[in-house]
């Protein structure tokens, strides 16, 4: 039977689990053969973790590989998706485009549109341009990937802010400057009790001049079918509100004038368009079963209630230039990127507003009113980094650069309720009252902010390797680092803290270095241990919503202008070795980590303010583990897991009339949130071998451990709320509703087959169709409505993939 290079079912599966090199004992010729003539050992991986091409096995921490066949086999289509095979990451759903990422347990809550001050924790890259952004990091679709490279732990000396848990690097496919290439591929899906989705990608490339100029293209086009329905003012039920679309192209001309140049710009436009959140409600102030004097709605699975229409729209553009230069000396990289961002998330405030305007005794008519938050997001991010590298073959290796970054982000939230200020005029309230001194805000917009700020850094960065025999091996890096923030901060309208043009600025500076040792203990098996730091830049914070804070929740939260750094040690030893002939592999590493000065994000109570505390101490201790085998010719898999201990080791309080309480359940001994302590994947795929093709069945199976959204939720019968009296509701009412998000298991299956240059497969996503409680999502502490972020329920569809 031929071998069709590419196409190998059986690599797909093995490379997707932190796969490396053939072990040095294990030669790509005389390795063990199935009888069908396929290897019986994995293909060499080359990644750029540090920088540097080098195989897995030489990288001496641990560190996840997703090729592009390990991606086309778990019908992987975004980093949501792709994290199901991947220990140790945690991908946590907060609607389209706004997904939070953790690694190794390392948390500090959930972050939400309106925090623009904070920083993320996982940097993410496509290539070598940085695109995180917090909560908006871009959803990219990950078409004509060459591989996807996670990077466990602190990767500060190399990577810098924002990369104290670890790095994600999304790695493309570069121009072809010798041969043409093309491939489409097409889908269709439809969701359990939901809509249908499909999509629609295609890549070309070809040669301009052989050997000197290539073209690769890429266009890709989803539709996402929906599944949440929403009541409306009428109670009349529209289905499957939150379908959407995500669409791009993405553009690569390699340039290579001589053998030792090399120039690459690129381009890359993205629009995401959603119509809605999949939030689940299980109270709603304006619409509920307790109501007596309104018409009562119990709200089911999947279920909303809403007096508007929701939007999200996410439009991002890239466009970097790559140059590499061989020199007898060093190679040298020069990389200018340049990143522009327009978010908008509008969302039905109705029950926020309304929950303010009962408290302040307005009419039922004006608690009523539909109110629409608006977040706007705009970025402009420029980003210079030039760095040389040793390319010669001693004992000694090096890298070392200089980078830059100044980042302009404008966030603005205003709330747009037709009727608000005669309401509030009815029930009392002056014009000054509802305008204050500054008249900012816009009539009917009880709300208004405008927040522009900067950010610049400069570093320098190196890191060394020393071989110091065939075995042994050290390595020291360390990077220096400079930041300056400066915003601008204007509140207005009645439910804000009255703000014009106030100045804020926050600077830092340090040192995040690591060292690392890797020893060979045989042929087959390497040793590595490391120390490293990480960290992540402070900030500024909003101030509180004044007139809607408690006197209580006043004097707990207020006077906490600013934040520190988050810095985190990490230690850990790991292990990387062949087995079965080199048709096993593992790879799995033990770690503690210490962190100082936590940023957690806290809902502040009544406010409807969101702050970040620094926590003296934390900690995460754990390990995680990637095994991949072929079993047999036809049988392989790959199993992954890990378990992180992760808890404050700090308590945060407050003193208000002589009694000391704990601040928002940041305690001693506290879980960090929204990352379970265990997690756990399962992939597995049989392959026959038919005349002239390949049909393969493939399952996978993914746990993921109980979880908690903020600190506070672990507070004891912290989900049980006392109501406002809003339609009836008796006095004293409450309504509780769980916080701990529950264990979950999902289940994947495909079956394809693959035939010369095309593949068919069809697929079950979520077989059992299981729902799995995403995160916690509260409105104004939970007076005003209670929900959960869930996933997609079963979804079964048909793709077609061709290549040339």
């Amino acid at each position: 039977m031929k071998v069709r290079p590419g196409q190998s079912i059986l690599t797909a599966a093995l490379c997707s689990a932190s796969i490396f090199a053939f072990a040095p004992g294990v030669n790509a010729q005389d390795a063990e053969q199935a009888p069908t003539g396929r290897s019986m050992v994995p293909d060499v991986i080359v990644v750029t973790a540090r920088k540097r091409e080098e195989t897995v096995r030489d990288v001496p921490f641990s560190l996840n590989v997703q090729t592009q066949a390990a991606i086309r086999a778990t019908g992987s289509t975004d980093i949501e998706s792709l994290a199901n095979s991947i220990a140790g990451l945690t991908i946590q759903n907060l609607g389209p485009g706004q997904s939070q990422i953790a690694l190794r347990g390392i948390s500090a809550g959930q972050i939400v549109r309106d925090q623009p001050q904070v920083k993320e924790q996982v940097g993410v890259y496509l290539d070598e341009s940085a695109i995180s952004l917090s909560l908006f990091t871009p959803d990219i679709d990950l078409f004509d990937l060459n591989r996807v490279e996670t990077l466990r732990g602190p990767q500060g000396t190399l990577f810098g802010s924002g990369s104290l848990a670890g790095t994600i690097r999304y790695i493309t496919n570069q121009p072809n400057l010798d041969d043409y290439e093309a491939e489409a591929e097409a889908e269709i899906n439809t969701i359990d009790d939901g809509g249908t989705g499909g999509h629609l990608k295609g890549m070309v490339n070809f040669p301009i001049v052989e050997d000197k100029l290539g073209l690769r293209i890429v266009g890709y086009r989803t539709n996402f079918g929906g599944y949440i329905d929403a009541y409306d003012a009428n109670y009349n039920l529209k289905k499957d509100v939150n379908d959407g679309t995500r669409q791009g192209i993405r553009a690569s001309l390699t340039y290579e004038p001589t053998i030792d140049i090399s120039i690459t710009p690129r381009i890359l436009y993205q629009e995401i368009d959603y119509d809605g959140f999949n939030r689940e409600e299980h109270f709603h102030i304006l619409a509920n079963e307790l109501t007596t004097t309104r018409p009562t709605l119990q709200l089911g699975a999947y279920q909303q209630f809403l007096l508007l229409d929701e939007k999200f729209k996410d439009e991002f553009f890239l466009s970097d230039v790559s140059i590499e230069w061989d020199t007898p000396f060093a190679t040298i990289n020069a990389i200018s990127s340049y990143t522009a961002r327009d978010v908008l998330v509008s969302r039905d405030a109705s029950a926020l507003t309304g929950s303010v305007s009962y408290d302040i005794g307005m009419a039922d008519a004006g608690v009523m009113l539909p109110s629409n938050l608006q977040d706007t997001t705009k970025v402009n991010l420029f980003t210079q980094e030039v760095r040389l590298t040793s390319n010669g073959d001693g004992p000694f290796q090096w890298v070392a650069g200089v980078y830059y970054m100044n980042l302009n982000r404008k966030y603005k939230q205003y709330l747009p309720t037709p009727g608000w200020d005669d309401g509030a005029r009815a029930a009392g309230f002056t014009d000054a009252a509802l305008y204050g001194n500054y008249a900012v805000s816009p009539i009917d917009s009880p709300y208004f902010s405008l927040v522009p700020y900067t950010l610049k850094q400069t570093a320098l960065f190196g890191e060394a390797t020393y071989d110091f025999n065939d075995r042994l091996s050290l390595t020291a890096g360390l990077r220096y680092y400079d930041f300056e923030e400066e915003r601008t901060l204007t509140f207005d309208g009645f439910f804000a803290t009255e703000t014009l043009l106030e100045p804020g600025e926050t600077s830092s500076d340090g040192f995040s270095p690591r060292i690392l040792l890797s020893y060979d203990v045989s042929d087959d098996w390497t040793l590595n241990a490391q120390a490293s730091k990480g960290f992540r830049l402070g900030g500024i914070n909003d101030p509180l919503n004044a007139a809607l804070c408690s006197a209580e929740d006043l004097q707990t939260f207020g006077g906490r202008e600013s934040f520190d750094d988050e810095e985190k040690w990490n230690y850990e030893v790991g292990a990387k070795g062949v087995m079965m002939g080199g048709r096993a592999n593992f790879s799995g590493a033990l770690f503690y980590a210490k962190i100082e000065g936590l940023q957690a994000t806290i809902d502040a109570g009544s406010c409807s303010s969101r702050i970040v505390f620094n926590v003296p101490e934390a900690h995460t201790m754990g390990g995680e583990f990637d095994f991949s085998a072929l079993a047999t010719e036809n049988l392989e898999f790959t199993v992954s897991a890990s378990y992180a201990d992760a808890q404050l080791d700090s308590t945060v309080t407050t003193t208000s009339g002589g009694t000391t309480t704990i601040i928002a359940g940041i305690e001693d001994g506290a879980r960090l949130p929204t990352a379970p302590q265990f997690e756990a994947a399962l992939n597995a795929t049989y392959t026959w071998y038919l005349d002239n093709m390949d049909v393969f069945l493939t399952g996978t199976l993914q746990h993921v451990g109980d979880r908690y959204t903020q600190f506070v939720d672990e507070t004891p019968n912290y989900g049980t709320f006392t109501l406002r009296g809003f339609g009836g509701v008796a006095p004293g009412s409450t309504f509780t509703l769980d916080p701990k998000l529950p264990s979950y298991e999902l289940v994947n299956l495909r079956l394809g087959v693959i035939k010369d240059n095309w593949e068919v497969v069809a697929y079950a996503n979520n077989v059992f169709s299981e729902k799995a409680l995403l995160s916690y999502d509260r409105e104004r502490g939970g007076v005003a409505r209670l929900s959960y972020r869930v996933n997609t329920p079963r979804t079964i569809g048909v793709n077609f993939r061709m290549s040339y």
